[in-house]
């Protein structure tokens, strides 16, 4: 389920980025202009210092420039590697390159990525050797182009987790789907508890056909909101029930099964607890937002420590930050929601840019290409282009904690910060140094290349 929303200075910054009184200069705000010019040019400076080059967004060749990087992230369980927006190439390459050096040099073993469930199983199972050719499962999975996954850059990165499977195949590699079932429940999910039910507790078998039949009925997303309102929260009552009973179960027929067909039974109450909120009602959906944002951390955590893998979360930097950047859209980030279940365990890596062009899917089959300009003066964007120009760095990291002091002011504070969308300002007001431990500054980028 997406997302819903939708000069240099070398030698002196911008007049434009100073906000300079017009008029003669009182001898005051001459004095005011120098101490705010000192003061800018000394943030500049140490952003500069801070920022380390990233060699190339590309996954290829060696990774020593992302040691930076290694070093924010060392501890870590789960990573939320952000993007500022989908549908970026320079982004999604990133996503690749920056899992290939943490498989290799931090042993993470799952790359886990805003999509349903039922999806990520099987992609995970294509990953780990499963029949199929990729181009038709992610025709298939991603909607046939419905969703800004079904892009090049993923086959890729998924072709080469399955690669790297074939050449490891003691230390497996696996792909997660970490959200709701949507839009449809595939009916692996709903046969992740009847399967386990047939083979170690049989007796419960009719009354999981019961639980569920309303539910697999009206499976696809359209038909289920379709439902009236009352007939939706009895069907999502009845799901929560049945996994609360699963889970309750003492002691647990089959071990690691049982643990996974309650996921399985959990990822259905979530799907249709969703899906039961009235999202047409602009009421309502903050509530619906915080819940589905709160479902896929539980989900990140739990695969974590069901699998024992360390994790690369993939999505966008709204969902994996710790502060939102739409607080009446979405109060609670999954980013904040896995610092409470993991606490230092999750650290959150941030993106950021210069200028670019971007496509996701809009209406029909068609996909559509926005572009972004040069960064408005005064905001976070037009600042660290500045110290990486400054620094000589097309691309760098930025280690927001030890940053030094100038630099970690700056980003403490709020200031117009890029969010784009399809519509409307995409400027917020945002405190970068809340929301991210890294930040990853890219230039410029283009728009991904949609499997068309």
């Amino acid at each position: 389920m997406p997302t819903v929303t939708r000069r240099t200075l070398l030698g002196a910054l911008p007049a434009a980025g100073l906000a300079v009184a017009v008029g003669p200069a009182t001898p005051a705000s001459a004095a005011d202009r120098a101490v705010r010019r000192a003061r800018e040019v000394d943030v500049i400076d140490a952003l500069a210092r801070a920022a380390r080059p990233l060699r190339t967004t590309e996954p290829h060749g060696p990774h020593r420039d992302l040691a930076p990087l290694g070093a924010v992230v060392a501890g870590a369980r789960v990573v939320g590697l952000g993007e500022v927006t989908h549908g970026a190439h320079e982004l999604y390459r990133l996503k690749h390159r920056v899992f290939r050096y943490l498989v290799a040099e931090l042993g993470f073993r799952t790359f886990a990525l805003e999509v349903g469930w039922g999806a990520g199983l099987r992609i995970d199972a294509w990953v780990r050797g499963g029949p199929g050719d990729l181009r038709t499962v992610l025709d298939e999975e991603f909607g046939g182009g419905a969703w800004p996954w079904h892009v090049r850059e993923y086959l890729d990165l998924i072709a080469w987790m399955r690669a790297y499977n074939a050449r490891a195949p003691r230390h497996p590699l696996r792909f997660m789907g970490n959200d709701l079932a949507y839009p449809r429940i595939a009916d692996s999910v709903f046969d992740g508890v009847t399967g386990w039910a047939d083979r170690y507790a049989p007796r419960l078998r009719p009354g999981l056909d019961d639980a569920y039949r309303d539910l697999r009925r009206h499976a696809a997303a359209a038909d289920f909101q379709a439902l009236p309102w009352p007939e939706r929260q009895r069907i999502a009552e009845l799901a929560r029930r049945t996994a609360d009973r699963l889970a309750a179960l003492r002691p647990a027929p089959g071990g690691t099964a049982h643990a996974w067909a309650v996921q399985h039974a959990r990822v259905l109450a979530q799907t249709a607890t969703m899906l039961a909120f009235r999202l047409d009602d602009p009421a309502e959906q903050p509530a619906a937002m915080r819940y589905r944002d709160e479902l896929m951390a539980d989900n990140t955590a739990w695969w974590h420590r069901h699998t024992g893998h360390k994790v690369l979360l993939s999505a966008h930097n709204g969902h994996t930050a710790y502060e939102t950047y739409h607080p009446a859209a979405y109060p609670v980030t999954q980013g904040a929601r896995l610092r409470d279940l993991l606490g230092a365990g999750y650290v959150a890596v941030g993106t950021t840019f210069g200028r670019g062009s971007w496509t996701v899917p809009g209406d029909g089959s068609a996909w559509v290409t926005h572009d972004e300009a040069p960064p408005r003066p005064g905001s976070s964007e037009e600042a660290l282009e500045h110290a990486g120009r400054r620094a000589g760095h097309r691309d760098f990291l930025l280690d927001v904690r030890t940053a030094p002091p100038a630099a970690r002011a700056w980003l403490a504070r709020s200031r117009p910060t890029r969010d784009p969308g399809p519509a409307g300002d995409p400027y917020r007001p945002y405190r970068l140094a809340a929301g991210h431990d890294m930040l990853i500054h890219v230039h410029a980028f283009r728009a991904a290349r949609p499997l068309r």
